[in-house]
């Protein structure tokens, strides 16, 4: 989609995303997000968002949705555990570099969500963590992941990922195959699989 193509509100929230990334969440203002949308007046924001934490509720929940949506489509397509480990590092990988700026916001500001978004956006998580820890089991019980902690195994893999959208920009991109390959190897070796 093209810049003349997205809505204000769009706009609006890319804007936000991009400001919450750069000054935190609790320091930004509504006066601030309007300038950057070049509006001169705060006020004129409300006709396309109701409140800064509007704007914070649809960065979270747009990528908790592309993790659910992304591990819905694995457990339809892909069977076997160890090629869906692999396919939702390669989401986590996909998700952290084709939007830095939301991912940022995603993982350090959604502590400001106020309830009932925080508990919500905390159900969305441990929902998905719970179906990835499940596909962990099974790659125990079946005899192809090592006999592990599975919620330790998950937490590791969770936070061998957690930085890449820190280290990623467009000028890395040719590093980024190398990068994957990297993480996949030390992950899925970690996991007692050697392919």
């Amino acid at each position: 989609m093209t810049t003349n193509q997205k809505t204000k509100k769009q706009i609006v929230i890319e804007a936000a995303a991009k400001l919450f990334s750069d000054k935190g969440y609790s320091a930004a203002s509504m006066r601030e997000l309007a300038g950057r949308v070049g509006l001169e007046q705060a006020s004129s924001l409300y006709n396309h968002i109701r409140s800064k934490e509007e704007a914070l509720q649809e960065i979270c929940f747009e990528n908790a949705r592309k993790f659910i949506d992304g591990i819905t489509q694995i457990e339809a397509t892909v069977f076997e555990p160890v090629q869906q480990v692999k396919a939702l590092i390669d989401l986590h990988i996909q998700v952290a570099t084709n939007d830095i700026t939301s991912v940022t916001v995603f993982n350090d500001e959604w502590r400001h969500l106020s309830e009932p978004a925080l508990s919500e956006f905390l159900a969305l998580r441990k929902d998905y963590e719970e179906r990835f820890k499940e596909i962990i089991n099974k790659g125990i019980e079946s005899g192809v992941f090592k006999e592990v902690n599975s919620t330790i195994a998950l937490h590791t893999i969770l936070s061998g990922l957690k930085w890449i959208h820190y280290w990623y920009n467009p000028d890395r991109s040719s590093e980024l195959e190398m990068v994957r390959n990297d993480i996949m190897l030390l992950l899925i070796s970690g996991l007692g699989v050697n392919d």
